[in-house]
């Protein structure tokens, strides 16, 4: 099978001009095929503000009812989308900016209402692996905003790491599929209010955890925190990255069984 490498960014990392040209000239030297996927929640909210919108986040989550809905659509599958687009054509790649709605690629419900209305939000149902590989296939480099859709021709907003982490899954039916998250954060923390509990460490100055996805696993994000089925080891590299793999009988000290919770389009995506 060939190599996949599927790369999620978020944060200042795709906000500032300095940061993403650095990820986009490193992300642009992998060798093979590749995915990039994004999120833009700092840009939204700034947006937001400016036209008089206003964020609502309970638990770092957002609240995305139809004005802020138009909001994250101009955001993600505009603004911060095609700039990076743009900036990988300028490296000599052939970027196409998707949102799950493009194709049909990635099709959710949305968020049923329990103690919280999220609104507009997406829980993943199916990623189309054969179309995104055709893309692939052909040459071309797709990058995924975090916009998904449902059958009644809603626009969803929708995690970017679960959205990553679901293409993950699928595209490792057809390759073999390397997962890395970029973020602020300095590595996988044992407290999530606390900077300094760090269990992972940086590789190049950058914060990554890498997860190998295989068919069947389950993979979610929880913040910034990783879940690969129930249980998960993260292992120090000597390159100081850091490796979250499945192991069916470690109990993980990093995050507690009974701390799973659906995951959202939270402030740091």
């Amino acid at each position: 099978m060939d190599t996949l490498t599927i790369i999620k960014v978020g944060g200042k990392i795709v906000e500032e001009p300095e940061t993403l040209s650095q990820l986009l000239s490193d992300f642009s030297k992998i060798q093979g095929l590749k995915i990039l996927v994004h999120g833009g929640g700092r840009a939204a909210t700034k947006l937001a503000e400016k036209l008089g919108v206003e964020t609502q986040m309970v638990n770092g989550k957002r609240i995305t009812n139809k004005e802020m809905l138009d909001v994250v659509t101009m955001v993600y599958g505009g603004l911060v989308n095609k700039n990076i687009v743009a900036q990988l054509q300028s490296r000599g790649i052939n970027a196409l900016g998707l949102t799950g709605a493009d194709m049909g690629s990635i099709c959710s419900h949305k968020r049923p209402i329990k103690d919280i209305d999220y609104g507009f939000v997406g829980d993943v149902e199916r990623v189309k692996g054969k179309q995104i590989s055709a893309l692939l296939e052909l040459g071309i480099l797709p990058v995924f905003a975090p916009l998904t859709f449902d059958t009644q021709g809603n626009i969803l907003n929708t995690n970017a790491d679960t959205v990553a982490g679901e293409i993950a899954k699928e595209m490792a039916k057809f390759y073999n599929v390397t997962l890395v998250f970029c973020f602020e954060k300095k590595g996988v923390l044992a407290d999530v209010n606390d900077e300094n509990s760090v269990n992972g460490t940086y590789l190049n100055g950058k914060r990554i955890l890498k997860a190998k996805a295989n068919y069947g696993d389950e993979l979610y994000l929880v913040g910034l925190r990783i879940i690969i089925g129930k249980t998960f080891i993260a292992v120090n590299n000597p390159d100081n990255s850091v490796t979250v793999s499945l192991e069916k009988h470690y109990q993980s000290p990093f995050i507690p069984k009974d701390d799973f919770e659906e995951d959202d389009d939270y402030q740091n995506t």
